[in-house]
Formats: structure tokens, sequence, C-alpha cells
């Protein structure tokens, strides 16, 4: 994808940032400076980041669920309204689809639960 720029690879897979990502985030700080100073800006710029963390990581899912039947994904691409894996081909059977699909909202559900966990078990920690 043209205006986007490389990352780093993982498992063949190159991860890249397209240019309109970059500028998202610097309209986001900008408009979260000017409503709080540097602090609040630097607190919710690092949450969109982990947000769109989760975001890599269900594209991720897709990926490596392909690679499980034979097919290569050559790169991913992170825009400001979410991810692209782009595979090489797309699934012979029917049902190596729906996997490959359900397979990245699978990992937004792990996320969730982990978070449900970390964040409950916090929560009765501090009631003792």
């Amino acid at each position: 994808m043209s205006w986007s720029l490389p990352i780093f690879r993982i498992a063949g897979i190159q991860l890249r940032i397209h240019i309109t990502f970059l500028l998202l985030i610097a309209w986001l700080a900008f408009g979260y400076y000017a409503q709080g100073g540097s602090a609040v800006a630097l607190s919710r710029v690092i949450f969109v980041l982990l947000l769109f963390l989760c975001v890599v990581l269900h594209e991720f899912g897709h990926a490596f669920a392909a690679k499980a039947f034979g097919i290569n994904t050559p790169d991913i691409t992170l825009l400001p309204i979410g991810g692209v894996a782009r595979l090489e081909r797309m699934p012979e059977e029917p049902v190596q689809e729906l996997i490959i699909a359900v397979a990245g909202p699978l990992v937004n559900v792990v996320i969730a639960l982990g978070l449900f966990v970390a964040g409950g078990s916090q929560h009765h920690a501090g009631a003792f």
C-alpha cells in the first residue's frame, strides 16, 4: 500500500503504518494538549496507541490463521480506521475462510478476557 512506512517484520509479515495514521496521532496529540496540557496529551495518546495495538494483534490473528492453511500474508497496514491484512490468495475451502475470518475477533475476545481478569483482580484486591 502506497504512503505507508515499514515498521518491523514478524514471522515474515511486514507491519506498515499508513501516513494518515501518523497524522491522526499528531492531530489527537495536538487536540489533547490544547485541552489539558502535556500530561493529558501523553496519557490519551498512549491509550489510543494501546487501542491500535489491539488492532494489530487482531490482524495478526487473521494472518497466523491464514498461515496455518499455507496462505502467506505479505503485510499488515495500520490505518486510522483499523488494519488491513493482505493475504496472497483466498482460501480454497469455505471453512478455511471462516476460520481465518473468525481468528481476528477471537484475538479480541482473548484480550478482553485478559483485561477483565486483570481489572477484576485489581478491583477485588482493593476491596479487602
